[in-house]
């Protein structure tokens, strides 16, 4: 079977499936595993890689209003690939090809290739399309054992904060302007022993006032930027520091401020998911989850004291 994917998570997830040596196009934005990296991409973005958070904004809300694209879909080389299937997404078109953009050129493949249109609000649906890819690539059993994996890391991860107090949490998806996190994200919160205070699990991340953030108390505060990579998420943490109210927050006077991998580890609904879990665990309990001592370091979070 030859393989294109339109979107970081589905890559990861087909890799997870061992089915690296049937990938044959990827998206600009696939970077993980190492050895996919080499492969044709097919998409591009007029975003820039290094751009802040305030600037990705502001070129959103231009190209929208605009009716400009924000991907670019390279259909002569995904007619050349000649692709079985082709994996894109139904969730968000901020963070990747319109669905609709990637059925009207599949439509237009000879041989149409079968599509699949992943759609994930909620950490089971990730799960649930694992096992969605397995079926259609042959490999259900695969995806099948893959899940059970993931949930007894889940489980463990339960089972070691479910007696603990629980923190006050207010995770950010975007810094500039203040979103609160969405979709699978306070379900990961709440596994990993904290209460989210902005959020409601499925639900898409909204703008977030920072007088909520003020009256929340937070204990912990975790940004976790959408498609950033820890470096430019940590680069915002002195915009959020400059807020009024923030040094007196009971997360900036413990030293419980943090950046994140969103890229590698929040933005994208797939295996890593867990490890996003088993880090949020650590961070809030650091004392009870021992289990993730030395995987998580400089190359993964940074923390901020005002």
């Amino acid at each position: 079977m030859r393989i294109v994917s339109l979107l970081p998570s589905a890559t990861e997830i087909l890799c997870a499936l061992g089915l690296e040596d049937q990938l044959v196009g990827i998206s600009h934005g696939c970077d993980y595993p190492d050895s996919i990296v080499h492969l044709p991409r097919v998409t591009s973005t007029v975003i820039p890689k290094d751009a802040s958070s305030g600037a990705v904004d502001r070129l959103v809300r231009e190209q929208h209003r605009a009716g400009l694209p924000l991907y670019q879909l390279d259909e002569a080389l995904l007619s050349r690939l000649a692709p079985d299937l082709l994996v894109t997404q139904g969730l968000c078109d901020v963070c990747a090809v319109p669905d609709a953009e990637a059925t009207r050129v599949a439509g237009r493949l000879a041989g149409r290739a079968e599509l699949v249109s992943l759609a994930p609000t909620r950490l089971e649906d990730v799960f649930r399309d694992v096992v969605e890819l397995g079926a259609r690539t042959g490999t259900r059993e695969r995806a099948e054992a893959l899940v059970r994996g993931l949930r007894a890391r889940l489980e463990s991860v339960r089972e070691a904060t479910a007696a603990l107090p629980h923190p006050r949490v207010s995770l950010v998806e975007w810094a500039d302007p203040l979103y609160a996190c969405g979709h699978w994200t306070p379900d990961l919160v709440a596994l990993a022993g904290g209460v989210e205070g902005h959020a409601r699990p499925g639900d898409r991340s909204r703008r977030l006032d920072w007088a909520e953030v003020l009256a929340w108390q937070p204990e912990a505060l975790v940004l976790a930027a959408c498609g950033k990579s820890l470096e430019d998420s940590r680069l915002e943490l002195p915009r959020l520091a400059a807020l009024p109210g923030f040094a007196e927050l009971p997360c900036a006077r413990a030293g419980r401020v943090f950046a994140v991998d969103g890229q590698a580890y929040f933005s994208r609904p797939g295996p890593r998911l867990i490890d996003s879990l088993e880090l949020l665990a650590w961070l809030f309990h650091p004392e009870r989850c021992s289990f993730a001592d030395g995987r998580f370091s400089a190359a993964t979070l940074a923390s901020f004291t005002p």
